[in-house]
Formats: C-alpha cells, structure tokens, sequence
C-alpha cells in the first residue's frame, strides 16, 4: 500500500514539476495563459528545447546580446519563462533603468485613471496642470489635451535648449495641437501631475496601489537629471509589465485595465501624422514610422524582421519591452547601449529579430 501511495505522489510531483531557482519547471509547452504569484520566486517555466526552438541559434543570440552590451534578457511564452539570461555581474535581483519604456507604463496609468472617472483624456491638460503651466496664449494652452500628451502631438516646441525642462519657460508654440507628432519628454512628464491633481495621491502611491501591487512587480520611480521621472526594476518585473499588456490589461482574471476602448487605442495607431505610435507605445507593422528628434516620415515598418503585430515600450540606450500577441511572447532587453544613439526603435532592434526569427519555430 505504502509503494502504491509512493507511486502516486511521484507521479503528482512529476506532473506538477520542480522548483529551481525560484521556477517551476514544465515538461511539456501549456498553451494556457500563466500569470506567476504575486510574491515569491516562483515562475513556471517551459524548455525552449519541449517548444521545438533552435538550441544553437540560441546559444548564438547569446553570443551577439553578450557582444551588444546586454545585462538581462528574457522570453516569455503565454506567461512561462523560456529564457531568461543574466550577463556579467547582472543578476536576477539586480535593478535597472527603464528610460522611456516606462512612458507605456505611465500611458497605462492614465487609462486607469480614466476608467475611474478620475479624467478624461479629451480634457484640457489645464484643468489639471492649472493656468500658465506653458508660456502659450491662454486660448491656445487650453487647445492642449491629455491625449495630445499621450500621442506626442502638443504641439509644443522640442527645438529648446532642454526638452526635458517642463518649466512655463521650456514649453513655447511650436505648431497646433494634433498638426505635428515630435518626440517631446516635458509634455509626457507632466503626465505624471495629471495623474496626481486627478487621484489626489501622489503619482508613485497612484502607481503602486493600481499596477505594481496588483501584478506582484518591484522597483520605483526616481526624478533624474532634474526632470525625468524614470522607473527602475529587476528584468522580471518589467517582464510581470509586458505579461500584462500580452493579456489586454488583465492580470490571472482580474482587470486591472478594463476599459478594452482605451487599450486598443494604446495598440494601435493614435494620429496620422505617426502611425507607429499609440498612446506611448510603439507599434510595428505599419506604413510608415517617425523616430525621436527627426521629422522625417520613413516609408516601411518600424522592425521589418519582428512579427506585424508586434507592439512595444522602447527606451534609451535599448531598453525593450516586445509584445508579439500572436505568438503569446514577451521579449525583455535590459542594458547598455547596444551602439545606437536613437532613444526608441534603433537598429538593433531589427538585428535582434533577425536572430530571434532563427530561433523561434
């Protein structure tokens, strides 16, 4: 009885897997969406190997990551860790800077605020960042909207001295409101006091009680160089981010971002005048693309070797959040300049599918 009872438990264990290093190890690919616990290591993983991936171009994706400067690096299939790849002194614990591809997280937090009757992003940015808060006419600061500041279409001159500066004195007319797309920090980051005049909370207490808490992240916001708010996490959680875009806004059945309305916008092309862009998302597969400080419109997708429907949150020095919903994959890159001064989409981003392509079956 006792070798029978044995037996049984042994099967149970194998069927439910074994924990390593924090992961829980699956024998077999689960098509099922994951979503890890809230606290813990935890994390079920699924073999590239059990995925029918190539181990080889594998191993040569390390090479080149290794040989771009790349401190961690992950691949998520529906929720479970396939890869996840630490280099140097880079740890699973160690936290890094997620320049502008937390402006996707900031974008997210606007649309909560917005399903809570907290704003409404075809309001004057006035009504929350008062009167004055740009060195415009008062008819044509009130002409400004949240939604100019989430699609980059304000309006306001990114030609100054700083672009970062979000002083009255650093926000001068440029053009109309939604005439012109430009990459432009100061209006995106003062989101932030948006955010805070509508919740009545700070943005980093807003911030933690509707994503970070609710999806079990790490990490924080800090004001850099004077003006930029970024944010700095381990790579798992800026990974628990992208599993939450892959899911539409919703973590393991809860909504955290119910308003379906607001996240197909932040999806999909938001203006005309950059079809690449959503609300503070990249987007590929489309006609055409502008990058940051050109105003030049580029015929083609953004990433010509990354699936169509790839959407992602981009940051200096490539810091890369992918979404590929049709694949169920979240790709994470945390690092060092990869040798491309572009502050999104650069050319490693094309180089770094180019090998994915070869890996993924």
């Amino acid at each position: 009885m006792r070798f029978i009872l044995f037996l049984i438990l042994s099967g149970l264990f194998l069927l439910a897997g074994c924990k390593k290093d924090g992961a829980l190890l699956i024998d077999q690919p689960v098509e099922s969406a994951y979503f890890p616990p809230l606290s813990g290591n935890t994390w079920e993983t699924v073999s590239p190997v059990v995925l029918g991936w190539d181990q080889a171009k594998l191993t040569e994706t390390f090479s080149f990551l290794e040989q771009k400067n790349t401190k961690a690096f992950m691949i998520l299939k529906n929720g479970r860790i396939v890869v996840e790849k630490y280099f140097g002194s880079f740890t699973v614990d160690s936290n890094w800077y997620w320049a502008s591809a937390g402006k996707t997280m900031t974008g997210f937090l606007v649309g909560i605020a917005q399903q809570e009757g907290l704003l409404r992003i075809e309001e004057a940015s006035q009504k929350y960042l008062g009167n004055g808060w740009t060195s415009l006419p008062a008819a044509a600061e009130a002409a400004i909207t949240i939604r100019h500041q989430l699609t980059m279409t304000t309006g306001l001159d990114d030609r100054v001295a700083n672009n970062d500066c979000t002083r009255p004195e650093c926000l001068m007319y440029r053009e109309a409101p939604g005439s012109r797309w430009a990459y432009h920090n100061a209006p995106y980051t003062l989101l932030d006091q948006v955010v805070e005049k509508a919740s009545g909370k700070t943005y980093i207490a807003y911030f933690q009680e509707k994503i970070r808490n609710r999806i079990g992240m790490n990490g924080l916001w800090l004001r850099v160089e004077g003006f930029n708010n970024v944010y700095f996490s381990t790579a798992r959680s800026m990974a628990r981010f992208g599993l939450l875009m892959q899911a539409k806004g919703q973590w393991d059945g809860q909504p955290i971002l119910r308003d379906s309305v607001f996240f197909n916008a932040m999806v999909n092309s938001s203006q005309n005048l950059n079809p690449s862009y959503g609300y503070l998302t990249w987007l590929n597969g489309k006609s055409a693309h502008m990058l940051p400080t050109l105003q030049f419109v580029f015929n083609g997708a953004l990433t010509p070797n990354a699936p169509a429907d790839m959407y992602a949150a981009l940051g200096k020095n490539d810091q890369k959040i992918y979404v590929v919903p049709s694949k169920g994959l979240v790709v994470i890159r945390m690092g060092e300049s990869a040798g491309n001064v572009q502050l999104a989409s650069s050319s490693f981003d094309n180089e770094l599918w180019s090998y994915l392509n070869q890996v993924i079956r």
